[in-house]
């Protein structure tokens, strides 16, 4: 599912990209490279399922593989099948809705053996790996809290997913990887519940899906605008409004554009997450730069009466 954040981070990137393309960038364009964005998020969400199923199929092989050997050892031919009968692998192997997603858009892994080979050898030489094989009985509880702790203390973190992933989709990063992920450890938890739609939509309700787009629509509509805005509020003894970092700056147009144009969503949310982007996103003192522009602009902002949201 493709939460706020990650619409608010999708949409500071399409205006990146709007104003360093230079006039040729049209809106339309710019909206419809920010909407394939969240298509492109969303299948993500279903690889990571997909390569659930995938490292439980690889292991069967080599199972079967083991048991065919020339001269087989007594594991070989009694081994503990625990990992490859896990009942959450099962449930998603039977899920209506991700086999058709994988189906339409030929969601696969197959050409990643090698990964896949690399990936498997490091989960079944994890102390949660062994710990769960080596359990006097399993649940569906615990097969569930085995995949979920794997998402959560090995693939998120790993670097060498993060790199697979960037070089399979540009769209992919580790912002996506991480948001995507956690989802991935929700949706254990759902079908854990027994919750009669367990497969997480695209988005959580029919406001988040147009939030992107009309967010992406007013920043860029207001960019004039919100740069004069900034550009007041910067004291000139202490700062040259003309070495502003451009990525602070488009960071701000996008957190003005929000303060002005969505009622429903109060000014601390709006300043804490865009706070939060110039940290990550720009230079080690954007943070507090973003933070004393943001708020002299609201207080502007409420004095002029352009602002009268909590």
């Amino acid at each position: 599912m493709i939460n706020r954040i990650l619409i608010r981070v999708k949409v500071v990137q399409a205006v990146y990209s709007y104003v360093v393309s230079g006039p040729d960038c049209k809106l339309i364009k710019a909206k419809n490279e920010l909407q394939l964005s969240f298509e492109k998020s969303y299948e993500l969400y279903m690889y990571l399922l997909k390569l659930i199923i995938e490292l439980t199929d690889l292991q069967d092989r080599a199972i079967d593989d083991a048991r065919n050997k020339f001269l087989p050892s007594e594991e070989d031919l009694n081994p503990n099948t625990r990992f490859i009968d896990n009942w959450f692998v099962e449930q998603l192997r039977n899920n209506d809705v991700l086999n058709k997603f994988f189906n339409d858009k030929k969601v696969s892994w197959q050409d990643e053996i090698i990964f896949k080979r690399l990936m498997l050898d490091k989960i079944r030489h994890s102390d949660i790996y062994k710990d769960y094989m080596a359990m006097e009985r399993t649940d569906n509880a615990s097969d569930c809290e085995l995949w979920r702790q794997l998402f959560r203390h090995l693939i998120l973190v790993d670097p060498d997913v993060a790199d697979k992933l960037e070089t399979m989709s540009l769209y992919w990063s580790v912002e996506d990887l991480e948001t995507m992920g956690q989802f991935v450890i929700k949706t254990a938890k759902r079908f854990l519940d027994g919750l009669k739609d367990p497969i997480l939509p695209m988005y959580k309700d029919e406001e988040d899906s147009r939030f992107g787009d009309a967010l992406l629509t007013q920043a860029i509509n207001l960019m004039d605008e919100s740069n004069e805005l900034i550009d007041s509020m910067i004291k000139s003894d202490r700062w040259d409004a003309s070495r502003v970092a451009l990525m602070d700056r488009l960071i701000m147009c996008v957190a003005c554009a929000e303060l002005r144009g969505f009622e429903s969503i109060p000014t601390t949310v709006t300043l804490n997450e865009y706070i939060e982007l110039a940290k990550e996103f720009s230079t080690p003192n954007s943070g507090q730069f973003v933070n004393g522009i943001l708020h002299s602009i609201v207080k502007h902002l409420r004095h002029k009466g352009v602002i009268v949201k909590p």
